[in-house]
């Protein structure tokens, strides 16, 4: 960092009021903020839109979107020196290098130039900052750095922002399976729908070096700069998941649809959504995407309500490579060798010399890792190589899209991630549609690396066309939460699209409450929107009640009578969640698999350990199962317990889940920061309920129960009534430090509330709490 906490100051804000000339702009342009910090943009052409878009996602989020595409093409060492070039060369590797034309035909026939508008806008704010370095936010001064320009290629190229799967299970299975034995991968994760795992022929099962996930994820850390180790980042960040159901009229008390989204991820700080309303002829949609994104992927426009979740489908593959002995640049292919791509690129190095770079290519992706002594080449296939895929760029199709056949249209061109959607129109008609480019596997199921010799080859892939999707179903909802939704009569044999899915836990609770003819107000449903009543914890308190003995007596008598609900205020909370993730989780490899098996398994798959524990077959119990599941379930309670006293102490009347499980987004920047400037960049802590497995996601690290991923954006629409819809986007909209909207909607967040989602241009104007008015200039 360059300069003192005094030097740097906190920045000269523009006034509230300004008007502003660009270059660029088409005609006369405004953008009314509102007093939660959300921009309504108005313009009078589409272009315009696009590009006041881009100029206002700089004004608020710059230093974030300036990494994000430093970070994705690969040049953070520019910037931060020559620490950070293994890091770049590994972005390199995961670029998307095919055909520009294929890749922009796949969002739609205006995507290449509404990106072009869009990063347009950008730059003009880069040069307005140049004339203006007041501007200029505070990262970039402790940094001692500068914004780069875009091109409309750079949102595109870069793939890694939204991650594919399933490398990372591969990896972890293929070396369960080479220390343990194909069995013990049961204990690994349940395979939906019913599946049963084999090796690959050819596939000699071995360790996979460690090299070969780390380079990947080297590739793919969002905040390469706060010195974090990437393996240990997505442990503890665990599954990320979302939820999203739309009511049909029949099932509302407003006679509309109501639609509700939480799409869940990382915590950080500036946030990763950011809401944003454009209006223009022909435009006018409002809702959230990420900031370095045009237009948006989850909200609304003037008749139809969109939102996603991920559907969690097998995008990627590790193929391993014979090597030639006397030249490792041939590797095994057919009858013959075949040779490896070389492309060398120049990685520039702050205060330094550019660094040469080796990027190596079989004809199925990037070589994550060589190991001449064992004469292997690790390499990886995934759809990110494939036009159409870079992140949620697909929503550009759907943006005017006037009912569900229009937006089932748009989403054939959907590469990635692979979603859920979830729509409602005004019309009161609600759907259901799985979009997704998924490799079509004519003979493996994608779970363990193959050869890469020719026998494993893609036939092609498919798209949301041949995935399944539902209209207005006699139930009168829909909905999502991560869980196995393929219908029973989808071909997943021939269609083998993944195998591996989130815990049902979330989508149970949505379901079980959703039943029946209950006709549901707005108010209602933003309430089941924050609800943490847990089903594990209703699921092993059942098992616990039932349970002979005296051991764990203490603890036992403590959550009987709990009524399995996860709020901050609550004592057993902490217990039960306490002992679920650092205890009974972990001891279940532990107990029913072999020794050293369970460091393996970072992730458990608490579905299939629930079920485990409630069968009380499993022939790692023993002779008697059930007496062994028990004192399993009292063994690892009473060590929960014992930590209980540890973080809270001995008066257990003074215990709550919310002492101990907070929210709170750190700044990227923040470890390398003197603690009152961290204490400027950082947002938070407060209490929090919920969990991962509630539909109120806040998931957290089992070393400190800190919230780590989750909810940090919602959205529930009264379809057709839009300005009484409901939003929230925590900690703030603002990525400025020194922006009153920088951690404002925090303790609402906090406290499960929201903000209106303003939508007429009448309410707007009535909340409007700043206008910069934007002149077309020379």
């Amino acid at each position: 960092m360059t300069g003192s906490v005094a030097d740097l100051g906190n920045g000269q804000r523009p006034a509230a009021n300004e008007t502003l000339t660009l270059p660029g702009l088409g005609a006369e342009a405004e953008i009314l903020v509102d007093r939660w910090g959300i921009p309504h943009i108005y313009a009078a052409s589409q272009r315009d839109a696009f590009f006041v878009q881009g100029f206002n996602a700089a004004r608020d989020r710059l230093w974030q979107i300036d990494v994000w595409r430093k970070r994705g093409l690969g040049l953070m060492a520019g910037d931060l020196g020559p620490a950070y070039v293994e890091r770049d060369r590994a972005a390199r590797l995961l670029l998307y290098r095919g055909d520009m034309a294929a890749e922009w035909a796949c969002y739609g026939a205006e995507a290449e130039a509404r990106t072009a508008a869009f990063v347009a806008g950008i730059n003009a704010y880069v040069d307005l900052v140049e004339r203006e370095p007041s501007r200029l936010p505070l990262e970039f001064r402790l940094l001692g750095t500068r914004p780069a320009r875009w091109a409309a290629e750079d949102v595109v190229r870069c793939r890694a922002h939204a991650r594919v799967r399933n490398l990372d299970s591969e990896v972890t299975r293929a070396n369960i399976v080479a220390r343990f034995g194909i069995e013990a991968d049961r204990l690994h994760k349940g395979l939906q729908p019913e599946w049963r795992l084999q090796l690959p022929d050819g596939f000699e099962a071995h360790v996979i070096p460690p090299e070969v996930l780390r380079t990947y994820l080297l590739g793919c850390e969002p905040h390469p700069m706060d010195g974090a180790d990437p393996a240990q980042a997505l442990a503890e960040a665990g599954e990320w998941g979302s939820n999203n159901w739309a009511l049909a009229p029949s099932r509302t008390t407003t006679g509309r649809a109501i639609l509700a989204s939480d799409p869940h991820r990382v915590h950080d700080q500036p946030s990763l959504r950011y809401v944003a309303h454009l209006s223009a002829p022909g435009l006018d949609v409002i809702g959230a995407g990420e900031p370095a994104i045009p237009g948006v992927s989850l909200g609304h426009n003037d008749r139809l309500a969109f939102s996603l979740t991920i559907h969690p489908s097998d995008q990627e593959d590790l193929y391993v490579y014979e090597l030639n002995e006397a030249d490792p640049d041939l590797y095994r292919y057919g009858e013959g060798w075949e040779r490896m791509r070389v492309v060398t690129e120049h990685i520039p190095v702050r205060d330094g010399d550019a660094v040469a770079t080796e990027l190596r290519f079989t004809r199925h992706g990037p070589v994550l890792h060589v190991d001449r002594t064992a004469r292997r080449a690790y390499a990886l296939r995934s759809v990110w190589w494939e036009p159409g895929t870079a992140a949620y760029m697909a929503s550009l199709a759907y943006l005017t899209a006037r009912d569900v056949a229009e937006y089932r249209d748009a989403l054939e061109g959907w590469g990635a991630p692979s979603t859920n959607h979830v729509v409602a129109d005004v019309d009161g008609h609600i759907a259901w549609q799985a979009a997704a480019k998924i490799p079509a596997r004519p003979n493996w199921d994608g779970l363990l690396p193959v050869p890469g010799d020719g026998r494993y080859e893609w036939s092609g892939t498919i798209q949301a066309s041949t995935l399944p999707g539902t209209d207005d179903p006699a139930a009168g909802w829909v909905g999502s939460a991560n869980q196995m939704n393929l219908p029973p009569d989808f071909d997943y044999r021939r269609h083998k699209t993944g195998f591996e899915w989130t815990d049902v836990a979330r989508y149970a609770r949505l379901s079980e409450s959703l039943a029946g003819e209950k006709r549901w107000s707005v108010e209602e449903t933003l309430a089941l929107q924050t609800d943490v009543l847990s089903v594990p914890a209703r699921r092993l308190c059942a098992l616990l009640a039932a349970v002979r003995g005296e051991a764990a007596a203490e603890a036992r008598a403590f959550l009987a009578g709990w009524d399995h609900r996860l709020t901050a205020g609550s004592g057993p909370a902490a217990l039960f969640e306490i002992w679920f993730t650092n205890h009974l989780m972990p001891g279940i490899p532990k107990r029913l698999g072999p020794a050293g098996l369970a460091p393996l398994v970072s992730v458990p798959d608490t579905q299939f350990y629930l079920e485990l524990l409630e069968a009380a077959t499993d022939p790692g119990f023993g002779a008697d199962p059930k007496a062994a599941r028990d004192a399993l379930l009292l063994d690892t309670l009473d060590a929960a317990w014992a930590e209980a006293r540890q973080r809270m102490g001995e008066d257990t009347a003074s215990w709550s889940w919310g002492r101990i499980h907070q929210g709170y987004f750190s700044h990227p920047l923040s470890r390398l920061a003197p603690p009152d400037l961290a204490a400027r960049l950082d947002v938070g802590p407060a209490p929090k309920g919920g969990s991962n497995l509630t539909i109120n996601n806040n998931g957290y690290r089992g070393s400190d129960f800190r919230v780590m991923s989750g909810v940090s954006w919602r959205m529930v629409l009264d379809v057709g009534n839009w300005d009484a819809s409901w939003t929230i986007n925590a900690p703030g909209q603002s990525g400025d430090p020194a922006s009153p909207h920088y951690r404002d909607l925090f303790p609402l967040w906090a406290e499960d509330r929201y903000v209106p989602m303003l939508y007429s241009r009448a309410a707007v104007e009535a909340a409007t709490e700043s206008r910069i008015r934007l002149l077309p200039g020379g």
